[in-house]
């Protein structure tokens, strides 16, 4: 018996060994995710100090995504290409729940008229990991990958709301509150409260809260073991004087889908 602990240990050991750790890898994905919105360019002075590398390991990691395929590079700036999107929508496919939910949201969108949308949280944000679009609302164009603030965002909300309060008050106090519209709540209280009117209704309605012009509708996704795991949107123009009749007039459809997905998830 003794004979089969000690080979037990040696299994458990071999599969934690620290050579089972590639460290240049972790350093390019460390570097990689320094690129975004506001640095879509990084010099290597920049890259070293934004991924806390030293200026030779980040020189080496970018001009190796540089002559992948993956950046580019004039001399000075390093910038991500297409290419790198491969990545991201190669894992993005292979959640089984985008390939699920993605027939529901084309054709809710179709019947209403509507860009859908489903997505996650992670952490602060929400990614999208499907949409279906029709008119363009925003002035950013939103597709899988796309991420917004969870804290003033229907999607986010919704998913807020199904977190225990503690847990839900932390992440809204991490989260960047700029606001973004005159529209926007930013004290922490203002928000919780928001978000404790939405757990208690079971949807979200954002009034140009993420972008002037904007309106959204949104509800949880709840799989067959009552777990929220994602939420479902449709986002409009503010074109209607009263907001309240939205939800009349979009949840019947949104959960009617919200009942179908119950199914099969």
């Amino acid at each position: 018996m003794l004979i089969f602990v000690h080979a037990a240990d040696n299994f458990v050991r071999m599969l934690n060994k620290p050579t089972d750790h590639i460290a240049s890898l972790a350093k390019g994905l460390r570097l990689i995710e320094c690129f975004g919105p506001d640095t879509p360019r990084l010099s290597i002075a920049q890259a070293a100090a934004a991924s806390g590398l030293d200026r030779a390991t980040a020189r080496r990691v970018l001009l190796t995504l540089h002559r992948e395929g993956y950046a580019e590079y004039d001399g000075k700036f390093f910038t991500l290409t297409p290419r790198i999107l491969r990545l991201g929508m190669a894992a993005l496919a292979s959640l089984p729940l985008s390939q699920i939910v993605q027939p529901w949201l084309d054709q809710l969108s179709e019947g209403i008229g509507q860009s859908c949308s489903v997505a996650l949280l992670d952490e602060t944000e929400i990614v999208y990991i499907a949409r279906a679009a029709q008119k363009r609302v925003m002035s950013i164009g939103l597709m899988p990958g796309s991420r917004l603030p969870a804290f003033c965002t229907s999607m986010g909300r919704v998913l807020l709301a199904a977190l225990p309060r503690d847990q839900a008050r932390a992440l809204v106090e991490a989260s960047d509150l700029a606001p973004r519209t005159a529209f926007s709540a930013s004290d922490p209280d203002e928000i919780m409260a928001r978000i404790d009117q939405v757990r208690a209704q079971g949807y979200a309605l954002i009034d140009q809260e993420v972008e002037l012009g904007l309106r959204s509708v949104a509800v949880p996704l709840i799989d067959g073991r009552d777990r929220v795991v994602a939420a479902l949107n449709t986002g409009m123009a503010a074109t209607q004087d009263r907001v309240d009749l939205l939800a009349d007039l979009y949840l019947p459809r949104l959960r009617k889908v919200q009942a179908g997905l119950r199914r099969v998830l």
